[in-house]
């Protein structure tokens, strides 16, 4: 059975412990424009308490198009990431996409992240825990709460003691996501930790023609209602300028705002423990 609280470096994340927050931008751009915004957020963790790992991509390879902008690529996001760490003190996950990417990317991260997309993919999912790092797998939009357990499962069979599951919304017919926060209750019973992801719940897929558009006045009141539901962490993706973001602008949270947020939302959370 995985743990629950899991361990991710120096974190735990799980019923009693500090909320976790996984932020940063969707992808890697410049090694100043990741500095800039892990500084920020590194600010915001110390003032608000929470436990927070900075994410960021090396590569999106699930782009809606092929001119879409995908990032710096392993070699030289790995070098922005441990740039990132060294810092700020901050720890990083970033998603893997191949087997191959999993070990390089554990040298660098303490969270390695499955795209939602790929959580299906045994090897993927075999090689991410072998590495002996934790491993936050995103629900696919096409998957139920409790075909979750198999991926459970393939990762605690592999060696994989802190699993986080982390609900990214389902598809509704074309373009369009919606959440059935059923999934957050129902994962949990499946033993791990369960992370809500607020950014990627309010896309809509292709919704801009050639790329993924969404609707960030959203984002907020799903993560209360995550928060209410007894989530264990907030996946949320933040940029200074999300309209500028080359991949998910529309559905990131402005950096200036995030703060203000996040203390909501802790709210939230501090009066439903009271009641468990």
């Amino acid at each position: 059975m995985p743990n629950n609280p899991a361990q991710i470096g120096s974190f735990r994340c799980g019923p009693g412990e500090r909320l976790l927050v996984i932020a940063g931008p969707c992808v890697l751009e410049t090694a100043d424009a990741a500095l800039e915004i892990a500084e920020r957020l590194a600010t915001m963790a110390e003032a608000t308490g929470v436990q927070l790992i900075f994410k960021a991509s090396f590569d999106k390879a699930n782009r809606t198009s092929i001119d879409s902008y995908r990032g710096p690529g392993l070699e030289e996001g790995l070098r922005m990431l441990e740039q990132v760490r060294t810092a700020t003190g901050l720890m990083t996950t970033t998603d893997i996409h191949e087997p191959s990417q999993a070990e390089p990317v554990s040298q660098v991260c303490d969270l390695l992240q499955i795209p939602a997309f790929l959580v299906r993919q045994t090897d993927l999912l075999v090689a991410a825990a072998r590495t002996g790092k934790a491993v936050n797998a995103k629900k696919g939009q096409f998957l139920a709460p409790a075909d979750m357990r198999h991926v459970v499962g393939k990762l605690a069979a592999s060696g994989c003691e802190n699993i986080l599951l982390c609900e990214r919304g389902t598809f509704f017919g074309y373009g369009r996501l919606v959440n059935d926060m059923q999934s957050i209750p129902l994962m949990k019973e499946l033993g791990p930790p369960v992370v809500f992801d607020a950014t990627h719940s309010v896309q809509q897929p292709g919704g801009l023609g050639g790329k993924t558009g969404g609707n960030r006045a959203m984002v907020e009141p799903l993560a209360r209602a995550a928060m209410a539901l007894g989530c264990d962490g907030l996946f949320c993706e933040t940029h200074p300028d999300p309209d500028s973001s080359p991949s998910d602008g529309p559905n990131m949270v402005p950096l200036d705002d995030l703060p203000a947020m996040i203390e909501r939302l802790l709210a939230i959370r501090e009066t439903v423990g009271r009641f468990s």
